[in-house]
C-alpha cells in the first residue's frame, strides 16, 4: 500500500527537511518513528526538501507499506511518538504510482514579517522582524513583476548548481498586510530554485524599504545573475503552505 502523508512542522531545531548525517533533520524523525510504529525499515519520499530553520504547514510526503494497517490508528500513533514540533495532519491511501514530488503541479510558500517595533513573544520564531516603514505598494509593483516564466539566476543562491537550468515560472506574487503590521508575501509556482522564494523576500524588503526600485525587478530578471543586491531572507519566516497535485 502507499500513503500519502500532509505534515506541519516548527523547523526551528532541525538542519532542515533532508536526511543528514549527524544532524537532526524532520525526514529523520518520522522514518525513524514509521520504524517503531511497524518494525521496518521506511524510506519516504517527500514533495521537495526544505533548509534549516525553515517551516512547513503543508509539506507532503509518501511511503509504501506492505502491510495494512488502519489510517486512523497509524496517524494517531505516528503522531504519539513523534515530537511536539512535526505533526502528521492528514494520512490517506493512494494509487501506486502517486509520488509526492513528481506529480506535484505547484507549491505555494508564504513568508511571514513583523513589521512594527516589537515581536510579539508567541510569533518570535516565525515571523522576520522588520522596523522600518515599508511601501506595501511598491511591494506589490515590484511582484507583479516577478510572475509569469523567467530566468530566475538572480534570485537563486547557487545558480550555477541548478539541475534542468533557472527559467521557472511563478504563478502568482502577492502581498498582504493586517493591521497590526503583519505582512505576507504569498509566492506561488511550479517549481523553484535554491533559497529562491527567500531571496525573492529579501529583494522584496529592499524595495519596501526604498533601497531598491520596483523597476529594479526588470534589471535583475534580465541579467540573470546574482549580485549581493539581492539579499537572502533569514529561513524563519519561510513556510511551506501547500502543494497541489
Amino acid at each position: 500500500m502507499r500513503y500519502k502523508m500532509t505534515i506541519a512542522y516548527d523547523g526551528t531545531d532541525y538542519a532542515g527537511w533532508q536526511i543528514q548525517p549527524g544532524e537532526r533533520t524532520v525526514q529523520a524523525e518520522i522514518e525513524n518513528v514509521l520504524e517503531r510504529l511497524t518494525g521496518r525499515k521506511i524510506r519516504i519520499h517527500h514533495s521537495g526538501r526544505t533548509d534549516a530553520g525553515v517551516h512547513a504547514k503543508g509539506q507532503v510526503a509518501h511511503f509504501d507499506l506492505s502491510r495494512r494497517m488502519e489510517l486512523w490508528r497509524m496517524q494517531n500513533g505516528l503522531n504519539a511518538l513523534l515530537p511536539p514540533d512535526i505533526r502528521i495532519m492528514k494520512l490517506q491511501k493512494v494509487s501506486a504510482d502517486f509520488h509526492a514530488r513528481f506529480n506535484a503541479v505547484s507549491k505555494e510558500y508564504r513568508y511571514f514579517i513583523w513589521n512594527g517595533p516589537a515581536v510579539p513573544p508567541e510569533l518570535r520564531l516565525y515571523r522576520l522582524h522588520e522596523r522600518r516603514k515599508l511601501n506595501i505598494a511598491a511591494m506589490k509593483q515590484a511582484a507583479q513583476l516577478l510572475v509569469g516564466e523567467h530566468d530566475f539566476a538572480a534570485f537563486t543562491a547557487n545558480p550555477k548548481r541548478e539541475i534542468g537550468g533557472t527559467v521557472k515560472t511563478v504563478t502568482q506574487v502577492s502581498i498582504s498586510r493586517s493591521r497590526d503590521g503583519d505582512v505576507v508575501i504569498r509566492v506561488k509556482g511550479t517549481g523553484f530554485l535554491y533559497k529562491m522564494v527567500r531571496s525573492i523576500a529579501g529583494f522584496l524588503l529592499r524595495v519596501g524599504a526604498g533601497e531598491l526600485q520596483p523597476e529594479d525587478t526588470k534589471r535583475f530578471l534580465a541579467v540573470a545573475t546574482r549580485t549581493n543586491e539581492i539579499p537572502t531572507a533569514k529561513p524563519l519566516g519561510l513556510f511551506l503552505w501547500k502543494v497541489d497535485y
